[in-house]
């Protein structure tokens, strides 16, 4: 074990914020496939009103997102990532509710997900600027890393979990499972001890407003590093929305795995996250920081390329076919899991505290904006011209994200650079 690992353990506040990132992880892995098959299913909706369904709980990101960037830096974001955890609750409990009255219909649950994706924002802004005054920056890396592994675990469970409790009770009760589990997360980030002082108090005029998520813009995209790997990302993004638009309605109709058979595809893309993130640190002494990012992103768009051609090689509805689905996923997940916790702690090594709000606002924003032009083009894609067709585009387009980040200057980056050390 080494000396990082002893720390992490050690640390109470840590421990509680990882519990309560996992359980939250757990349930949104089992609205994320139940509200798929909600859609497609009870709804009888199509490839387009899943797009749209998966944008509206993104889009507060696009008129949101760099305002509660600000909002983190000047509020304290143990009480903010409670009130937050506590109102998603009370969201994702009312989808269930109006189902067993009759009253859900795919305008009602866009709605939902607006407001869900409003209090998401505040959520994540705050989140990952927490991890950064729990522990010191030597232990990021490896705080991240666990993260992540949790984070694989609930992604290979929650679709399993999903998946039976869909066949068993239908897809609106499933959706219950993440209401719960966003009231556990918030009582658990109350209990959480930490030295959370108030930051000082800043100007309070929409002039100071605007100059402060001005600084936070400039920071991110004026960076030689930063810069690169943002826009790269925000890219990555908009196909990553595709591919997930696509999937659902591709593997139930198309490929006619059923419920349970999905949860078994998406569960398999957890494992590969779960191992591609206990592999991370080998790959990244081998491959460096920006190798690992883009070898990561090849092996994601090499597991969707699988996905797209099963058609030409196995019978829907067979055992073959969710093999081999689950093979594609189980790619995308392990490239996922080699790159994410790199990407995640350089930005948050190289940046201030008093920007880590800001800056996680505008990345996280932007990617999530980006899914707001990714999922719908994706259902478009699909019914225009086919979900093979739109599979295939998304495929090429992480791999094209990929290989642009190589030939940028953040193929220079590295973690024991000068300019991220203390």
């Amino acid at each position: 074990m080494t000396e990082t690992d002893v720390r992490l353990r050690q640390h109470p506040g840590f421990r509680r914020f990882w519990a309560a990132s996992t359980v939250s992880a757990f349930g949104t892995y089992v609205t994320s496939l139940a509200i798929g098959v909600l859609v497609v299913v009870d709804l009888d909706g199509s490839a387009i009103d899943v797009g749209w369904v998966n944008a509206a709980r993104w889009a507060p990101y696009l008129v949101l997102g760099l305002v509660t960037g600000v909002l983190a830096d000047r509020v304290r974001r143990k009480p903010l990532l409670v009130a937050t955890d506590l109102g998603r609750a009370v969201v994702i409990g009312s989808v269930p509710a109006l189902a067993l009255t009759g009253r859900l219909g795919v305008g009602s649950l866009v709605v939902l997900l607006l407001v869900f994706g409003a209090l998401s924002v505040a959520n994540d802004a705050a989140h990952q600027s927490f991890l950064p005054r729990l522990l010191p920056r030597a232990a990021l890396p490896r705080a991240n890393t666990r993260l992540q592994q949790s984070d694989a675990v609930a992604q290979t469970s929650g679709p399993l979990l999903a998946g039976g409790l869909v066949a068993w009770l239908g897809a609106p009760v499933a959706v219950l499972v993440d209401a719960v589990s966003y009231l556990v997360s918030g009582l658990l980030i109350l209990t959480t001890p930490l030295d959370d002082p108030r930051p000082p108090r800043s100007v309070r005029s929409a002039t100071a407003v605007l100059a402060e998520l001005r600084e936070g813009l400039q920071w991110v995209y004026r960076h030689p590093t930063l810069r690169p790997l943002a826009l790269s990302t925000h890219a990555w993004f908009v196909f990553n929305g595709l591919l997930g638009t696509v999937y659902v309605p591709y593997a139930l109709l198309e490929l006619d795995v059923g419920a349970v058979g999905l949860g078994v595809t998406q569960a398999l893309a957890g494992v590969g996250v779960l191992l591609g993130t206990g592999a991370s640190a080998r790959i990244g002494r081998r491959l460096g920081l920006a190798g690992t990012l883009t070898g990561g992103r090849l092996v994601q768009a090499a597991g969707f390329t699988v996905v797209a051609l099963l058609p030409a090689v196995w019978a829907p509805g067979t055992a073959g076919v969710v093999a081999a689905a689950g093979l594609g996923q189980f790619l995308f997940g392990f490239g996922l899991g080699a790159e994410g916790p790199f990407g995640l702690s350089y930005r948050q090594a190289v940046t201030p505290a008093r920007l880590q709000g800001r800056m996680n606002a505008t990345m996280r924003s932007l990617n999530r904006a980006a899914i707001v032009v990714g999922a719908p083009l994706g259902g478009v894609l699909a019914g225009v011209a086919s979900s093979r067709s739109a599979l295939v585009i998304g495929a090429a387009g992480i791999a094209v994200t990929a290989l642009a980040l190589r030939l940028s200057g953040f193929r220079r980056a590295a973690m024991t650079d000068p300019a991220i050390a203390d």
